[in-house]
């Protein structure tokens, strides 16, 4: 799981005014909640590209005036025209409180149904789970290679190596399905066909 590094320094105070002063300066507004204290600071967009424009789950080390905290990226905001960075808040990772948060979710292998002629379509690309910061992880992998022509995989199938990880993900849900192509089906229905009549 990586980590990345984001300087921040305090702000002078709270309300409206106050952010819209931050963000003519070219810095963008930010809280940081969970544990005892709730943090309000701000930062610059070079600061947090890499946790924000990212598919991938980071931890950001949060520096700010001196003092260091770990935490995850729980939401931001965007200007509904510019689409520029408003609001950041981060949740704080504090030893033996769990944490729900999505990550991505990696295939492994080589499905025989792709081989086949099929076609791999992912219909879950995140999963939530639950666990206490030392046992978080970065990803889930699921492993694709038995999969054949017109078969499912299911968050059920999901493999968790990581002890202390709960997917909260319906059990049933499906993950990647094989699907097979119409030109496929009809090569197949066609040779049905053929094999019948030779009967």
């Amino acid at each position: 799981m990586e980590i990345v590094a984001v300087k921040g320094q305090l702000r002078p105070g709270l309300g409206k005014k106050v952010a819209k002063s931050v963000r003519n300066e070219g810095r963008i507004p930010c809280v940081l909640y969970g544990g005892d204290e709730i943090v309000h600071f701000s930062t610059v967009l070079k600061e947090i590209k890499a946790i924000v424009y990212t598919p991938d789950f980071k931890v950001a080390e949060l520096a700010i005036d001196g003092k260091s905290y770990r935490a995850i990226l729980k939401e931001v905001q965007w200007h509904p025209v510019t689409d520029n960075i408003i609001h950041i808040d981060f949740l704080r990772l504090v030893e033996g409180h769990p944490i729900k948060i999505e990550i991505p979710l990696r295939f492994k292998g080589v499905s025989p149904g792709v081989r086949a002629g099929g076609k791999l379509q992912q219909k879950l690309r995140r999963v939530l789970i639950k666990a206490m910061p030392e046992h978080v992880v970065g990803e889930m992998t699921v492993d694709i290679s038995k999969l054949e022509l017109g078969q499912s995989i299911r968050v059920r199938d999901i493999v968790i190596e990581e002890e202390g990880v709960e997917i909260l993900n319906s059990p049933g849900v499906p993950v990647a399905t094989i699907e097979i192509p119409r030109a496929l089906r009809s090569a197949t229905a066609a040779a049905e066909k053929a094999a019948g009549t030779k009967k």
